[in-house]
């Protein structure tokens, strides 16, 4: 019902760091991509490895921007 809301309020957020929550998981990283249906998140481990994560718009309950301390 509120997916296409929520899409594009998260589209004007590209580029910021996010934490995804779902059912089953925790995805922090940074925002890169949305559309109507995903959300891809990059999650950075050490500085060199780069992990993509997508997921779909509608299994997300949740997200968080945290702010720079």
């Amino acid at each position: 019902m509120f997916e296409a809301t929520f899409a594009a309020e998260m589209a004007k957020r590209i580029g910021s760091t996010v934490e995804v929550v779902t059912d089953n998981n925790l995805i922090e990283g940074i925002l890169s991509t949305v559309t109507a249906d995903l959300v891809l998140v990059i999650e950075v481990d050490n500085g060199y490895d780069n992990l993509k994560q997508y997921v779909s718009v509608d299994a997300i309950n949740y997200t968080r921007f945290p702010a720079a301390a």
